[in-house]
């Protein structure tokens, strides 16, 4: 069976170190044979690797489908706020498309992207990578298969590590609401999807609190500087530290042996979209003038650093989802409580554990490794998507699942704001009759 081939619009971090690389490492099952990138050093750095001529890399999403439909399908790694017109070039010229989550930074061009998908007879999958690994598919097995019996209640909790946090949601490109997406929706669309999946049923009701409480300039210590090289006298002891995380790389100690070995930080996320040079004085440069040099607490942030969702689906099923941004540890924990027993699940980078008490009976545990990217997460969306484009299986999720995830999350953020509970039935009905409009 020949290549899945591929058109790549965006070759960020997402793009180039996430999905790409399985073409690389499966020749047999995709190829990338263009690329629209408008940094050339991270377009060249693609051409290269997937072997791609020079007439099929670009410098924009519109010269590469100016030129027609190049292949049969397309992932589209844009930064958040330009999914939409890429997205619906594609589909219209016939892509099947890859989108990275989120959807769209608003609930109706999430809700035009799905109709678009569906009107196209086109697979519309979006990055929601959880489901895609052994962790949560075993966790959803077992649900499924009533270990716990039926669901009464569930707590999601998203433990952001305080350096990422500060890197993604402070310093970096999701800093900023009007920018990019509410952080509910950036960091957390996962775990609605995860929630959403696993009930099987829809959320009928969501109320939401809470707000930015830390990383404000109100709370910046004495002696801190606007950029941490710039002779902050807190710096050696601030867990923020720039110098600390993309110098040291503190965080990463394996990440810090390779440094010491090649005098390169590892081609990953994040020092791969710190710099192009990797190198200890390439990324000197980088926190001199880019915004990851900036102090946590001399910058533009405006998105929450914490917020609780409580939900009520179908069947009077009670769930919460808690996120905050303060965390040593990078984990996600998740509990449900069920008529015959308790579910117990911690995920983190190496993957996870799964503990299943029942209310009478043997506990039973499951181990899950997940050493690869999001648990495993980036190569299993690959293959399901690929398996999807030659009709071998159907996708394991639609644009129109993924799209009840996104608007809990942007209801979610309405409810915060607005200090309300928002009706989910009342809420897609107005957002149907603004895209009838719009049709």
């Amino acid at each position: 069976m020949k290549p899945v081939e591929f058109v790549l619009v965006g070759a960020g971090s997402r793009g180039a170190h996430a999905y790409a690389p399985y073409a690389v490492n499966n020749p047999n099952d995709a190829r990338i044979v263009a690329v629209a990138e408008p940094d050339p050093v991270r377009r060249a750095a693609i051409a290269e690797a997937h072997d791609i001529a020079d007439e099929y890399c670009f410098t924009s999403y519109e010269a590469l489908f100016a030129k027609g439909q190049l292949a049969e399908a397309a992932i589209i790694t844009t930064q958040d706020a330009m999914h939409v017109e890429p997205t619906l070039l594609a589909l219209a010229q016939g892509y099947h498309v890859l989108l990275e989550k989120p959807m769209a930074p608003d609930p109706l061009a999430c809700t035009r992207l799905t109709l678009a998908a569906e009107k196209a007879g086109r697979h519309l999958v979006i990055g929601h990578v959880l489901r895609y690994t052994d962790f949560f598919s075993t966790l959803h097995d077992l649900l499924q298969a009533g270990k716990i019996g039926d669901i009464v209640t569930v707590a999601h909790r998203e433990n952001v590590a305080h350096w990422h946090m500060a890197h993604s949601f402070v310093r970096g490109s999701w800093r900023n609401k009007a920018e990019s997406t509410p952080m509910i929706l950036a960091k957390c669309c996962h775990d609605l999807d995860i929630m959403v999946w696993n009930l099987g049923r829809e959320c009928t009701r969501i109320s939401s609190v809470g707000n930015l409480n830390f990383y404000q300039k109100k709370n910046a210590p004495a002696g801190s500087t606007s950029r941490c090289l710039d002779g902050c006298t807190v710096e050696a002891t601030c867990p923020w530290s720039a110098k600390r995380i993309y110098l040291d790389l503190e965080p990463w100690p394996e990440a810090a042996k390779v440094a010491q070995q090649t005098g390169e930080a590892p081609n990953v996320w994040p020092f791969n979209v710190l710099s192009n040079d990797r190198s200890y004085a390439g990324r000197v440069a980088a926190l001199q003038d880019s915004p990851y040099g900036r102090c946590v607490f001399h910058c533009d942030n405006d998105v929450v650093d914490h917020q609780i969702v409580t939900m009520e689906f179908a069947g009077g099923i009670s769930a919460s989802l808690s996120m905050h941004g303060l965390s040593n540890d990078e984990d996600r924990s998740m509990r449900y409580d069920g008529t015959t027993g308790t579910l117990h699940g911690y995920f983190n980078a190496n993957g996870g554990r799964i503990e299943i008490k029942p209310h009478r009976g043997t506990p039973e545990v499951y181990e899950v490794d997940g050493r690869s990217g999001h648990g495993g997460g980036d190569t299993g969306i690959m293959q399901s998507f690929i398996a999807a484009v030659r009709g071998t299986a159907a996708p394991k999720s639609s644009a129109r699942e993924s799209l009840e995830s996104h608007l809990l999350a942007f209801a979610a953020e309405e409810a915060r704001l607005s200090h309300n509970v928002i009706e989910m039935d009342d809420y897609k009905a107005a957002l149907r009759a603004q895209a009838d409009q719009l049709a």
